[in-house]
């Protein structure tokens, strides 16, 4: 439950984007949208008085920083100016799969055949269905959203492993005051540098991708990827690009291909098998352990 209410908060991730590039340029954007999460975890570690993290979590929660917090947010707000969060969408459609396969590198998750074999049929209905969106052409932002897919799968993986020693609130709280002195620096250089026009819309925007997907979104997701492995966490995102494209159809007005249905049926079949797998894996890891 938790990793899927990460979903749905990154699932509008885009389209709030979209909404924030109407008032703020894209390095104003993310530069403030670090600040203001940054200010609001700040401000919960305060309150909760929460000490600082072991010597040994630094780096981790660096690439954590580096990852879900600057990475992934300028990589695919930049991608945004030219791409629509349809054709964006194909990023989350590869992620999960990254996902799992660096987690299973760096945490030491053996996940089964059939988990592998449900995440690719699972990827491989999210790209053909994406592609088949955008008319089947890349777009000039590409680079930007496989350099996303990237550095955004290192992100979770390492937050994932970190949450399995100190509360996910933690890792993404620490990660955002990690990055706070950057996120201020870019947002004094970016706000004199891109036109500000500022609008509901815009404001709006902002505010969820700062509160929502960055902070809330983040919170529970580690909270669930630290129950359940990062693998099996990160199949349930296969279902990410569809809710996207619901929210861009509903909030901007994008057009939805008839395949939306039946590309929603087959990744709701290969989510089940992954996690059937994935309940499998942990209950024979506990019996070989007992």
């Amino acid at each position: 439950m938790l990793a899927g209410l990460g979903v749905v908060a990154f699932s509008l991730t885009f389209p709030a984007t979209a909404w924030g590039l109407e008032s703020f340029g894209p390095w104003s954007l993310v530069a403030l949208r670090s600040v203001l999460a940054a200010l609001i975890a700040g401000s919960v570690l305060l309150a909760a008085r929460v000490p600082l993290p072991d010597r040994r979590h630094w780096a981790g929660l660096a690439v954590v920083g580096g990852g879900v917090v600057v990475g992934f947010p300028l990589l695919t707000t930049l991608a945004l100016q030219t791409s629509t969060t349809s054709h964006a969408a194909v990023v989350v459609g590869l992620l999960p799969l990254t996902t799992a396969a660096l987690g299973s590198l760096r945490t030491g998750e053996r996940p089964s055949r059939t988990f592998w074999t449900a995440a690719l049929a699972g990827a491989a209905v999210v790209i053909a269905f994406t592609v088949q969106q955008s008319g089947g052409a890349l777009a000039s932002g590409d680079l930007y959203l496989f350099g996303a897919l990237l550095v955004c799968a290192a992100g979770y993986t390492e937050g994932g492993r970190l949450a399995r020693s100190m509360p996910g609130w933690h890792v993404v709280g620490w990660a955002l005051v990690l990055c706070l002195p950057l996120a201020v620096a870019g947002s004094l250089v970016a706000l004199p540098l891109e036109p500000v026009h500022l609008n509901a819309h815009g404001v709006l925007g902002l505010v969820w991708v700062a509160a929502g997907s960055t902070f809330l979104g983040l919170y529970v997701w580690y909270r669930g990827m630290a129950a359940i492995g990062v693998a099996r966490a990160s199949q349930l995102q296969l279902a990410q690009p569809l809710l996207t494209l619901v929210w861009s159809f509903l909030l901007l007005g994008e057009e939805m291909s008839a395949a939306a249905p039946v590309a929603a049926v087959a990744v709701l079949v290969c989510i089940a098998a992954t996690q059937r797998a994935g309940r499998g894996a942990a209950r024979e890891s506990r019996r070989i352990r007992s």
